[in-house]
C-alpha cells in the first residue's frame, strides 16, 4: 500500500529499543521500500546510572528520534540501545549525552516531539536553554545530521514550540523537519 502511495522510504522507530526493526527491514525490502531503522531514545539529564533527576532538569528525560544513515550508524544504534538497557534503565532503557556523543558517528537525530530536549525548555519558555542545548546537539551530530523537529496534532503547546523550533532553526542554521 505504502508504495503503490509513492512511498519509497519509510522509518520505524520503537520507543527505547530496536525490537521491530528486523521485522520491519524484511517487511519493507520485500515491498520494494527503502527501511529507515531508528528507536526514538529516552535521553537522561545527567547520567544514564542516576535515578534522582537533577534539580535543574526540566523532566526525569527527554526524547530524541535517532536513525541509522548507514551500517555504522546502525551499529552505534544498536550500541546505544544496549547501554540503555544495561547501564541506564531505570522506568526506561535512557542513554546520555556521554555515550551518544561516543556511538553519534552514522545517526541522523531529530529534536523528538514536546518531550525532546528542545522542546521542554521551549515550553518552559527558556529560550536560551533549548538554544544551547540544540547546539549541543548539532555539534554532536554535526548540522547536517541533527534537525529540529515540528508536529501538529492540536495540542495548544505545539504552537509555542513550533515558533521557538524555527526561530532557533535561523539563529543557529539547522534544518527543521514536520
Amino acid at each position: 500500500l505504502m508504495r503503490e502511495r509513492g512511498y519509497r522510504h519509510m522509518p520505524v522507530t520503537d520507543h527505547g529499543n530496536l525490537h521491530g526493526a528486523w521485522n520491519f527491514y524484511e517487511t519493507a525490502k520485500a515491498a520494494k521500500i527503502r527501511p529507515i531503522l531508528g528507536f526514538e531514545a529516552y535521553l537522561a539529564f545527567g547520567p544514564r546510572q542516576a535515578q534522582q533527576k537533577p534539580q535543574w532538569a526540566p523532566a526525569n528525560y527527554s526524547h530524541l528520534v535517532l536513525l541509522a544513515q548507514n551500517r555504522t550508524g546502525y551499529k552505534n544504534l544498536i550500541k546505544l540501545s544496549s547501554i540503555g538497557f544495561t547501564e541506564g534503565f531505570y522506568r526506561r532503557p535512557r542513554i546520555d549525552k556521554e555515550v551518544l556523543e561516543a556511538h553519534s558517528e552514522g545517526i541522523v537525530c531529530l529534536a523528538a516531539c514536546l518531550s525532546g530536549e528542545v522542546a521542554l525548555y521551549l515550553r518552559q519558555g527558556n529560550y536560551e536553554e533549548a538554544r544551547r542545548s540544540a547546539a549541543w546537539f548539532a555539534k554532536c551530530f554535526g548540522p547536517d545530521r541533527f534537525w529540529l523537529e515540528i508536529q501538529k496534532h492540536g495540542i495548544p503547546e505545539e504552537d509555542l514550540v513550533t515558533q521557538g523550533m524555527l526561530r532557533l532553526g535561523q539563529d543557529l542554521g539547522l534544518g527543521v523537519v514536520a
